[in-house]
């Protein structure tokens, strides 16, 4: 996790953005070949259940990660790979969720995109239609309560889930409550395959914000550069005591909803429009244009990254699956499968 530097005016700022641009785009290149890499294990069926990609939307997810600091919230959407990676998680646990190892964050027991770690303020998702917004509005009504100053939780959700009454719930009670809040929306133009037409009326989706008494920032999700900024400008409202933020990302789904989806239904013209920029391609050709890395450079970074992969991959597949014979299928919370596996927990059943 690093803190984005909003604006590179001075030397030293201009380093520290480079720098934060550099890792963020490492984190997009990590979270696009980690996913493609879960897309051949389903397809070739070593991984059971779904598998959901982020291709198109790194640069926002990557953009959020590197915002946050240690001791902040952060509920990802299921297309966060990179924003996790970002935020902490290690490519061991993102595989040992997908392919059921016990030495897993969820133990084996879920798969895909439901795991976390809370203690570290690592949520694992519940839904992806609005449902994570309250929780992180929990979490920051404890910090309150408990006078933890200077935090800030974000929650991801598409634009499906502005449609939802959680939403609605979750933005209000954040906005009346005044809560460090970043709320950001990946306008993918899909709700699963429901169209932005068919979801809501109004122009565009920030004109819900004003509504809510909450500010609101429209940017390209396609470029790195542009949400870098707005995520973190949000970031700094929210830890400043500003109240809640909400940030609308512009950018296209480049795949299925799922590996089980083709995608048919994405209207051609989306695809060749602005919005349907590759944002892992913009980034390189940003990388390129400012002398931050050549073709030679960049080429090294992908086989560094395929190798840190394959070798997790591997490791993981050694791993031992729970066995159901020995396993005492209770909450997630029971003493013998907290987090730490401390012996002096309190066992709640």
């Amino acid at each position: 996790m690093l803190q984005t530097v909003l604006e590179p005016g001075t030397a030293e700022n201009a380093a520290l953005f480079r720098e934060t641009y550099l890792a963020a785009y490492r984190f997009m290149l990590l979270a696009r070949l980690l996913d493609d890499k879960f897309a051949a294990l389903w397809r070739s069926g070593r991984i059971h259940g779904g598998v959901f990609l982020g291709r198109g939307q790194e640069a926002l997810s990557a953009a959020t990660g590197v915002s946050l600091k240690k001791g902040d919230v952060f509920a990802p959407l299921i297309r966060d790979a990179a924003g996790r990676l970002a935020f902490g998680e290690t490519v061991r646990d993102a595989a040992r969720t997908y392919l059921g190892s016990a030495l897993g964050p969820m133990r084996g027991r879920d798969g895909n995109v439901h795991r976390g770690k809370p203690r570290e303020g690592y949520l694992p998702m519940i839904s992806h239609l609005g449902a994570m917004i309250s929780v992180v509005n929990g979490i920051l009504l404890a910090h309150r309560f408990k006078k933890i100053s200077g935090t800030v939780g974000v929650a991801s959700i598409g634009d499906g889930a502005t449609s939802t009454g959680a939403f609605h719930e979750a933005l209000n009670q954040a906005a009346v409550e005044k809560l460090p809040l970043v709320l950001v929306v990946a306008d993918n133009q899909y709700a699963y395959s429901t169209p932005t037409a068919r979801q809501f009326a109004c122009r565009d989706l920030a004109d819900k914000a004003p509504g809510y008494g909450v500010e609101v920032d429209s940017v390209d999700g396609t470029d790195l550069s542009a949400c870098l900024k707005s995520i973190g400008q949000a970031v700094a409202h929210a830890r400043a005591g500003r109240g809640p933020r909400l940030v609308i990302a512009t950018l296209l789904r480049l795949c299925g909803h799922g590996e089980h989806d083709d995608a048919g239904y994405i209207d051609p013209q989306l695809k060749t429009s602005p919005i349907g920029r590759d944002c892992l391609k913009v980034a390189e050709e940003h990388l390129v244009r400012q002398k931050w890395a050549d073709a030679t450079t960049l080429a090294t970074w992908r086989s560094e990254v395929t190798h840190e992969i394959e070798e997790a991959i591997a490791q993981v597949q050694r791993e031992p699956a729970p066995d159901p014979f020995a396993e005492e299928w209770r909450a997630i919370s029971s003493r013998h499968l907290s987090e730490t596996h401390a012996d002096n927990e309190v066992d709640p059943a």
